[in-house]
């Protein structure tokens, strides 16, 4: 099935949700308006759909190989990577100074979306890639910045995170990956590094790694680790002593080689360090962050690949007479109200999720132009707030998203031709890396809502209720539907913002239990509030004479995500503030 990057809807979040009508009015950004997004939407959605998609099912069949310390890609990426960056694509949203287009954070966001619907496996290097730029563009030296970004934007090189390692997976505090200084200024690197994503390919010239080690005699845990660049060719032309060990082999995501990366076995890696000893992981969370929304992106695309792949099956698949009588003969599956049911909880997720993750990206955007600080801190904030959502929500979605598109096509969902089994299994790995959904949850109980006293996450409440007293206002049949879930919603965030604020020291275990279900009904209640905005948008240009099909398909899937989806919002509130005893009263002995 081929893929059709949903341009007009990612163009309708865009105008109305995400206001880039107005970030186009911040400094920097007078040229990035929506006639710069339509144009570049539509090219991104060209190159996607035509040289990228193609390859998706062949590179899961026609996976990365590993011989002699050397990885060959699968056919046909290393000539669609050369076309990637030839078209600029690597260095969208990165400075001009250093070759890119300077275009904000939303557009990239679109593209991404595009470029990983296409094919996952192919667009994490680009994205691990954009992490590395990112972290340098923060921490880096001049010039650290001179000698590597451009390189990176340009496709010559890549860039790649290492951080796991076979005794140190999530909890950091564990790399002992070692540094040794040298009078050079330069330190040697030894150690080993795992799940290191393109850490070893044949697309691009160099690959900068990214490493964390610690430098003899630092602090024990989190306090001592450092971050290094560490090239796999050295300016001299040298091959550097960090080498491949060999490539994982995977449940998804196939055509991505993830490596394991030995330091030091001829004599030491030579590394360059990253601003100040012992601020490693400081500074390598800039890059944590900026793939965390990245992930979430992935999970959007992936769920819109497997909603359109369904949607395609279900139009052609016949089997069965409709239960109204409509018709005496079979018909395609799409008749059948529980397949529409399951199309359009997939369609409402995905479309919720989207808005949710673009409205970030222009919060980020705000947050980084804007000429008043006082709304730059309220945006960051803001964005802030939403990064775990967009990361955890977006890839649990993926994944029932995945899991529905296997449903709807049946037992050839479960037969690996039909190419829908793919995207559940690629969909797995989203929930995990990056930071698992619990690390996510973690992160949203902790830093975003216990550190402020949950100052704002209230503040977020009080424009869902103002969005709620829009729709009210509205008098429509679906304003006043979304208007009832929405508000329900709103006070079950409410409820589990001050639970978690009580409870968090008394309580952590409890508090902590339910860490997950809060970011699932945050995410769920924020999601539903962009869904929101997006029916009131919807209906006013319908009263407009407006894009009418459009425009009426949003606000049933806004109606159907408020009363299907939306709904269970108060579900995840009782499980929260009511459940936690239940989650650890269980004797540990007896599982």
């Amino acid at each position: 099935m081929s893929y059709r990057a949903p341009v007009r809807d990612m163009l309708f979040v865009m105008k109305e949700l995400a206001g880039i009508d107005a970030l186009a009015q911040l400094p920097g950004h007078e040229e990035a308006g929506y006639d710069t997004a339509a144009a570049v939407l539509e090219e991104s959605a060209r190159f996607n759909e035509n040289v990228v998609a193609p390859l998706n099912q062949s590179g899961d069949t026609h996976p990365s190989v590993f011989h002699a310390g050397r990885v060959t890609t699968s056919p046909g990426f290393k000539e669609a990577f050369r076309q990637f960056v030839e078209g600029g694509w690597q260095g969208l949203q990165h400075p001009v100074e250093f070759g890119g287009q300077g275009l904000p954070k939303l557009i990239h966001a679109a593209c991404a979306e595009m470029l990983n619907s296409a094919n996952l496996s192919f667009a994490l290097c680009p994205l691990l890639t954009d992490g590395a730029i990112e972290a340098l563009l923060t921490a880096g030296s001049h010039a650290q910045q001179a000698a590597c970004i451009p390189k990176m934007v340009d496709g010559s090189w890549t860039g790649s995170m290492n951080l796991t390692e076979p005794q140190a997976g999530s909890d950091l505090s564990l790399v002992r990956t070692r540094a040794e200084p040298q009078p050079d200024g330069t330190y040697k690197l030894f150690g080993t590094k795992i799940f290191i994503t393109y850490g070893e390919h044949d697309m691009a010239d160099n690959i900068v790694h990214l490493v964390l080690a610690r430098v003899a005699g630092a602090p024990e845990g989190v306090k001592g680790i450092s971050l290094f660049i560490c090239p796999k060719v050295l300016a001299d032309g040298t091959r550097n002593d960090v080498h491949c060990v060999s490539i994982e082999h995977k449940l998804g995501i196939r055509a991505s080689p993830t490596a394991v990366l030995q330091y030091g076995d001829h004599g030491g890696a030579v590394g360059d360090l990253v601003g100040q000893e012992n601020r490693g992981l400081e500074y390598m969370f800039v890059m944590m962050n900026a793939a965390r929304y990245g992930v979430g992106i992935q999970g959007i695309a992936l769920a819109e690949r497997a909603y359109q792949h369904a949607v395609a099956y279900a139009r052609e698949r016949v089997q069965s007479r409709p239960v109204d009588g409509s018709l005496t003969r079979a018909a395609p599956i799409v008749h059948h109200p529980d397949v529409r049911r399951m199309l359009m909880r997939m369609r409402a997720h995905t479309e919720a999720c989207r808005a949710l993750a673009y409205v970030a990206a222009a919060a980020h955007d705000a947050a980084h132009a804007h000429a008043d600080a006082r709304v730059r801190q309220e945006n960051q904030t803001f964005y802030e707030f939403l990064v775990p959502l967009v990361k955890g929500l977006c890839t649990e979605m993926a994944l029932e998203v995945a899991s529905l598109g296997v449903q709807v096509h049946g037992g050839m969902g479960f037969i690996e031709e039909t190419g829908a089994a793919q995207y559940l299994r690629d969909a797995k790995i989203l929930t995990i890396y990056e930071g698992t959904t619990a690390i996510q949850a973690n992160d949203l109980v902790g830093r975003k809502t216990a550190r402020d006293g949950g100052a704002t996450a209230r503040a977020i409440a009080a424009r869902i209720a103002a969005t709620v007293r829009e729709l009210e206002a509205a008098g429509s049949a679906a304003s006043g539907s979304m208007a009832r879930r929405l508000d329900a919603g709103r006070q079950a965030l409410v409820d589990v913002v001050e639970y978690v604020v009580r409870e968090g020291k008394e309580r952590p275990n409890a508090v902590y239990a339910g860490s997950v279900p809060y970011l699932m009904l945050a995410g769920t209640v924020v999601a539903g509030w962009q869904m929101a905005r997006a029916l009131l948008a919807a209906e006013a240009r319908l009263a407009a004479g407006d894009e009418g099909a459009f425009m009426r398909a949003k606000v049933a899937t806004a109606r159907f995500y408020a009363e299907h989806i939306l709904v269970e919002a108060p579900t995840w509130r009782e499980r929260i503030v009511e459940g936690a005893e239940s989650v650890t009263a269980f004797e540990l002995e007896a599982f």
